[in-house]
């Protein structure tokens, strides 16, 4: 009796473990928004071969999308997560926490962050100085100590500007294309004060400091969603916006791009990478899942072929701006990894 009660446990099991191994049958992706309208064509695309159901995609933020990625492993956790940066020493702390030991980075292309307004309204040439001057938390008071950012308008910082109030909508902390904002305006517009070096000579510890937006309405949080960005934008035009190059080549038509350091955004500076605003757009695989959630192997082919993000693919035809030869032909390596 006691070896047919263990076997009927080891059966059960046995089920339930191959029950949980098999229970879904869609790939389930999350993360940044900017990276969604392109993961999400080629997860229409995987779907038309009709061996696989389509993925399911989410945007959840990038910071969102690996709270959730990193929360375990099992059926009940996504399988790719999207980013608009690469993941952080902490993110990957907490997947190690919960289990969540073998990543794989895959980069999928670039795009650009772009400060853009309603089409018609005063064009700004601004540098990145002139950013951090319009949104920095804090800055230098001249006298050898520190203020609240005195600007309301972008005239007080430059004559040559609009006397139009500073208001600008982006994203909030847990969005990728907020982390490339900081990362590629706001660190070196800091830097530009020497003020900054001297009370901060930690590189690392500056540019923490630097990335602190006002909370005086001058920086305005405008969620994760682009499209509702753009239409805050649109209704009004003393406004301008944070957002990725591909929903600016989207939305041409209703908003225009602010030139940075005397460089427009146009799919020729973004290619010539003249327009120095530009960040890599990944994707996280979860190889733990490879193998059990079916097809993930063969979507990360689909959406890294030269079909999808080559010079003449379809994402790259939806904005996406593509990688090197050199940097295609090591994606083509890596994704060849889950292959198992």
């Amino acid at each position: 009796m006691k070896r047919t009660a263990l076997f009927l446990l080891a059966t059960s099991i046995g089920v339930l473990l191959t029950t949980a191994a098999h229970a879904r049958d869609q790939i389930r992706i999350v993360g940044s928004s900017t990276v969604y309208p392109f993961v999400t064509s080629a997860a229409e695309q995987f779907g038309l071969a009709e061996k696989f159901r389509t993925p399911i995609v989410e945007a959840t933020g990038t910071g969102g999308g690996f709270k959730l990625f990193c929360n375990g492993v099992g059926e009940n956790t996504p399988d790719i997560s999207n980013a608009s940066r690469k993941i952080t020493e902490s993110e990957v702390k907490l997947c190690k926490k919960n289990g969540v030991t073998d990543i794989v980075e895959i980069s999928i292309g670039y795009d650009g962050i772009v400060l853009a307004n309603k089409r018609g309204a005063p064009l700004l040439d601004l540098s990145k100085k002139q950013i951090f001057m319009a949104l920095a938390r804090e800055l230098p008071d001249g006298k050898g100590g520190w203020q609240k950012n005195p600007y309301k308008t972008w005239k007080q910082i430059d004559a040559r500007f609009p006397d139009m109030p500073i208001a600008v909508y982006g994203p909030p902390p847990t969005s990728g294309t907020r982390d490339a904002f900081v990362e590629l305006a706001m660190e070196p517009g800091c830097d530009a004060f020497p003020e900054f070096t001297k009370r901060f000579p930690d590189v690392k510890e500056r540019h923490k400091n630097c990335h602190l937006l006002r909370e005086d309405g001058g920086y305005i949080e405008a969620g994760e969603d682009d499209n509702i960005l753009v239409q805050k934008l649109i209704s009004n035009e003393k406004t301008l916006g944070i957002l990725g190059y591909s929903y600016y080549e989207e939305n041409i038509g209703n908003i225009q791009a602010s030139a940075i350091g005397g460089v427009v955004p146009t799919p020729e500076t973004v290619d010539a990478k003249k327009y120095d605003m530009l960040r890599g757009l990944y994707v996280y695989v979860k190889a733990q899942h490879v193998g059990v959630i079916n097809g993930i192997a063969e979507f990360m082919r689909e959406l890294t072929s030269e079909n999808a993000i080559g010079e003449d693919g379809y994402l790259t035809a939806k904005g996406l701006l593509p990688l090197s030869d050199a940097e295609m032909a090591s994606v083509h390596e890596t994704v060849k990894t889950l292959e198992k």
